[in-house]
């Protein structure tokens, strides 16, 4: 049996489609089933309501269960509300999840992280994503993490926030000048790297894999790319990283939905990339370019 936590999330929902398409009935945790039929196809899969911020819900979800793919978090272009803050959610809920674990049994968990988690401020985005980190691999399960750069895809976040960044204002910053570079993966590519890691536990167990696509784009050409592809012209002005930062928190604020967050802009601190053959060297295949996807499919 396994288990996915965060099942009605970006990657959880398009890890359930795969699964179900190749047999499986998975367990999938949800906080709304209202919410979860609109994403899930909730006929193929056994729903649990809970959250792991309510350690209480967690025994049903956790019974039986062999595996757990965790990623019930709340990521960064996301901002954090009452009772569904960084801390909560990601470190707490956590910690919850793998006591639930520990107590009835389960074999193992793969965390879905990010591309350059590391210490940080404490109470910040970063350090609470590093802190759950560790929790995993000091729970005693058989562990295996996978830190994925930033997605593509239908609706990827980071990807549909800029594109909504440049629907909304005539000049686009280049946080940072634009020179920092990012690896977009394809989410499908990420769930086919999840699924060969639970076909196999022995030869994945204790390792934490980076994963990026097959070539390194700066922000300023990640920029050109959705223009491009939006048919959108749009000025382009260097930003200094703080006075972005500011416009974010202004945002984050006083719009429900904010296309850039304070919490996203720590994506903008350091080169998001890891080696280009990491998918191949790893898995055995050759993910999607970024390129190729936007030509095919569009933003």
């Amino acid at each position: 049996m396994i288990l996915i936590t965060g099942a009605a999330g970006y990657i959880g929902s398009h890890l359930v489609a795969r699964l179900v398409a190749e047999g499986e009935r998975p367990r999938c945790l949800v906080r709304n089933r209202a919410h979860a039929a609109s994403v899930l196809p909730v006929e193929k899969v056994e729903l649990v309501e809970g959250d792991t911020t309510r350690p209480e819900t967690l025994t049903a979800a956790v019974q039986g269960v062999d595996t757990i793919v965790h990623a019930a978090f709340i990521t960064a272009d996301r901002k954090p509300s009452a009772g569904n803050d960084y801390n909560t959610t990601n470190v707490q809920g956590t910690a919850n999840l793998v006591k639930a674990a520990q107590e009835a049994g389960v074999k193992r968990i793969i965390e879905i992280s990010g591309l350059g988690t590391k210490p940080a401020k404490p109470g910040s985005y970063m350090q609470g994503r590093y802190l759950a980190e560790q929790m995993v691999k000091e729970s005693g399960l058989q562990w295996t993490i996978i830190q994925p750069s930033v997605l593509f895809g239908k609706n990827a976040p980071f990807i549909k926030g800029l594109s909504d960044l440049i629907r909304s204002i005539p000049i686009v910053p280049l946080i940072g000048g634009g020179s920092l570079l990012f690896q977009p993966i394809y989410v499908e590519d990420v769930v086919t790297i999840i699924m060969k890691v639970l076909a196999d536990p022995q030869g994945t167990s204790g390792k934490t894999y980076t994963i990026g696509g097959p070539e390194y784009y700066s922000f300023t050409r990640i920029i050109d790319e959705l223009l491009h592809a939006m048919h959108k012209t749009r000025i382009k002005a260097p930003a200094p990283t703080p006075l972005v930062g500011v416009g974010a928190a202004v945002m984050e604020a006083v719009l429900p939905r904010p296309p850039l967050t304070k919490a996203a802009m720590t994506l903008f601190t350091f080169d998001n990339i890891t080696d280009r053959d990491s998918v191949q060297r790893n898995f055995g295949f050759t993910p999607m370019s970024f390129i190729d996807y936007l030509r095919e499919y569009g933003v």
